[in-house]
This record gives structure tokens, C-alpha cells and sequence, in this order.
């Protein structure tokens, strides 16, 4: 099966690749593992089982493969920002300020790079005959994915979602129910992401016998960071091969955006064994990295365990999880998924933030310059890129990931701007 999306499409790694598997127990260096509860071990364990053998089977390759090309829309585009590039080098020293690309996964079907997960999970929920789907969410992006794949092979789901991000997504939240989808809004703790996967881990742990749970992003117990981001590499493997043959070479910097982060390891991993590609993580700093409302775990934060897998996560001295704040409903997870804390430990990605200001500020730049309406998690990730494109050369090149479009956000980006629609 040599299919330009499969999964198993990837040049061998050796034991000095940063493209590493994680151990037998799901480390990444000391991060991930599995911290789950005894009813819930038997079941990671035939996941993981399961997973190996999809991994191995031709059929399964081939569905997931025709699925993401006729279903969700792959390849999504590899797009030069002209104009945007223009606009970063304006005040810009003579021969200064790199040329902007986007991978443009915003255009994929339900409108984010969270499709590419779902397919390859419910595809393994049903490969293990379970007939019922849970999932969290926290834009929402996930869960319309996971209702959009449900409805498409007719089973029922439940998407746990934080209250607070009910009210500020509410498109989302329609978009879930016309799908069929029952959301269950959590008003726990800080009524958001971490809360909702809180409430999917216990739906769960009470239905294990018929219940497969879809996780988005690119944390949890092993096998989910690991299978997460094979299912989202396909990212980085169309935007290596468009990237050789629309300039032929590799991009310079890697941009994305960053809360567990599966939109930036899948970008990530099939580059990481390229030295001349830096890479570059956007946490969200929220208010600032000065105060407490931040989402920026890596910045911030300090190992811990939190949802089954050890990262680092925000919290205070006796361990207890401090509440994450973005004016990304996507991007306020107070942890990381393991391989970017390790990747983070070892060296190989930088991890850098952006504010809620700076995120709206490049919301409106592109959105005037391109004519694109990114999601408000890219938008972070766009905010590092104007920052860094104006102390590279202009021959050089960043590609960011433009994970999700941004008409769940209109509500939120007016009410910050002050408009009234």
C-alpha cells in the first residue's frame, strides 16, 4: 500500500530519529504512559492491540486513505500568502522577512484538521464493535468532526463540552445537533475543555462494555498521543511533498498552534528528522505569562498527571490543576499532549506564545491582507509568525498550519472588538 495519505507512509526511524514510537508503556522520555482506572486498563490494552493490527492491515489503510480523500477533501491546498508576506516586511530591514505559507487544513471537511482524527478512530470503534461514541470538545471543531463521522456510519454520540464554551460556540453547538449528536454541556470546575474530557473519561470508565471514546487531541492514556498523531501526519506528509515540489526544497520554520496539540505534531512529525526545519509551538498566554489566565503549560506550568498520560500541566504547589484561560475555546487546555513536552525537554521544538490581543490583532491581518477568516487557534500561531518573519531573510520560508476557519468565532472576535452583530 503505498497511498500518498497512509498513515504507514513515513521513512523508517532508527534509534537516533526524533520521530521515536513511545516505549512498550507509552513514554515519551518521562511523559505519557497510562494512568487510568482498572476498569478502564483492559480496554486502552485491546485499543492498543487493535491499533497495531489496523496499522498492519491493508484494508484498514485503504479505507481510511479513500475516506480522507472523498470524504473529508485531502490534500488540502499548500498556499503562498503573498500579500501577507509583503504586509510582515514592511518596516523590515533591506532583504528581510520571510515568505508565508499556509497549510491550509481549515478548507478540509467541518472545517478544521480534526476530521483526519476522527476518521481513523471511528473506523477503529467499529473495527472493535462498539456501537456507541463519546468524545469532548472544546471549539467545538472536534465535536462537530465526531458527530459529522458518526452520522456517516449511523452510531450514536455524546459530546461532553463545558458549559462556558457552549456559550461562546454556540455555531458549533447547532452544527453538533443537526448532526444528530447529543452535546452535554459540563458546568464543572472551570466549565471548559479539561472539564469536558473529565466528564468523557467518566462516561467511560461507567460504559466500557459498548463505548469507544474519540479523544482530539493528542493527550491521554497510550495509545491516543501515539495513534492522534499518525492519524494527523498526513498534514505534514502532504505539506513535505507539496512543499518539494512547488519550490524545491524544505520550509525553513514550521508554525502552529498549540493546546494538547495534534494539529502541530501531526505538521511536526514528518519533519523531525530534517535539522535545516526549525519548528516553532504557540501556546495561548491568554492575559499574559505575568498573571494566572494563561493556557500556556509549557511556559507555565510543571510535570504532572492529568486525563491518563504524565505532561506538563498548569497547577499549583500541591498539585491541583489550575484553571487555563484563552479567548481560544480550543486552545485553554492546562496541559500538553507528552511528545511535545519531550520534544520540548530534548531540544528539537520551540515553544513560544501569543496573547488574546496579539491573536486578534493577526485574526484582522489576515482576514485584510488575504482574505481568509482563520479560526481563532491559528490566529496564535499567525501572531508568532509576523513576529518571527521579520528577523528571517526574504528568501527564507515559514509554512504555518491554518488548523480551523473562523466563523465559530465571529461572535467572540466581535464581542472583543465591540461590535454588536
Amino acid at each position: 500500500m503505498n497511498a500518498p495519505n497512509s498513515f504507514r507512509n513515513q521513512p523508517p526511524t532508527g534509534a537516533n530519529s526524533f520521530r521515536q514510537q513511545p516505549d512498550s508503556r507509552g513514554h515519551f522520555g518521562q511523559f505519557g504512559g497510562r494512568f487510568v482506572a482498572e476498569t478502564l486498563m483492559p480496554l486502552v490494552l485491546d485499543l492498543d492491540r487493535e491499533y497495531r493490527a489496523a496499522k498492519a492491515d491493508p484494508a484498514f489503510r485503504a479505507e481510511f486513505d479513500d475516506l480522507l480523500e472523498h470524504y473529508v477533501g485531502r490534500p488540502s491546498p499548500l498556499y503562498h500568502a503573498e500579500r501577507l508576506s509583503d504586509a510582515l516586511r514592511t518596516g523590515a530591514p533591506a532583504g528581510m522577512g520571510a515568505q508565508v505559507w499556509f497549510k491550509r487544513d481549515e478548507l478540509n471537511h467541518t472545517g478544521a484538521h480534526k476530521i483526519n482524527n476522527c476518521i481513523g478512530q471511528i473506523l477503529l470503534a467499529i473495527r472493535m464493535g462498539k456501537t456507541r461514541i463519546i468524545a469532548e470538545t472544546g471549539a467545538g471543531q472536534h465535536g462537530v468532526a465526531t458527530a459529522a463521522v458518526c452520522a456517516r456510519f449511523g452510531l450514536p454520540c455524546v459530546i461532553y463540552m463545558g458549559a462556558k464554551d457552549v456559550e461562546r460556540q454556540q455555531p458549533n453547538v447547532f452544527r453538533m445537533k443537526l448532526l444528530g449528536a447529543e452535546v452535554r454541556p459540563v458546568t464543572s470546575g472551570a466549565a471548559t475543555l479539561s472539564d469536558a474530557m473529565n466528564e468523557g473519561l467518566r462516561d467511560w470508565v461507567a460504559n466500557v462494555h459498548d463505548t469507544f471514546y474519540i479523544i482530539g487531541t493528542a493527550a491521554g492514556p497510550h495509545p491516543y498521543p501515539e495513534l492522534v498523531r499518525d492519524f494527523q501526519s498526513v498534514i505534514g506528509r502532504e505539506a513535505r511533498e507539496q512543499m518539494l515540489a512547488r519550490t524545491g526544497r524544505l520550509p525553513d520554520m514550521l508554525v502552529a498552534a498549540i493546546g494538547g496539540g495534534s494539529n502541530a505534531i501531526g505538521l511536526f512529525h514528518p519533519f523531525l528528522d530534517d535539522p535545516s526545519v526549525a519548528m516553532l509551538g504557540v501556546e495561548a498566554a491568554g492575559h499574559g505569562l505575568g498573571g494566572s489566565e494563561h493556557a500556556a503549560s509549557l511556559a507555565g506550568g510543571f510535570p504532572g498527571i492529568l486525563h491518563g498520560n504524565k505532561t506538563y500541566l498548569l497547577q499549583d504547589e500541591d498539585g491541583q490543576i489550575a484553571e487555563g484561560h484563552s479567548i481560544s475555546a480550543g486552545l485553554d487546555y492546562p496541559g500538553i499532549g507528552p511528545e511535545h513536552a519531550w520534544l520540548r525537554d530534548i531540544g528539537r521544538v520551540e515553544y513560544d506564545s501569543a496573547t488574546d490581543a496579539e491573536a486578534l490583532d493577526a485574526f484582522q491581518l489576515l482576514c485584510r491582507t488575504e482574505g481568509i477568516i482563520p479560526a481563532l487557534e491559528p490566529a496564535h500561531a499567525i501572531a508568532a509568525v509576523a513576529r518571527r518573519a521579520r528577523t528571517m531573510r526574504a528568501d527564507q520560508i515559514i509554512l504555518a498550519n491554518l488548523c480551523g476557519r473562523g466563523d465559530k468565532d465571529i461572535f467572540t472576535v466581535a464581542n472583543a472588538l465591540g461590535v454588536a452583530i
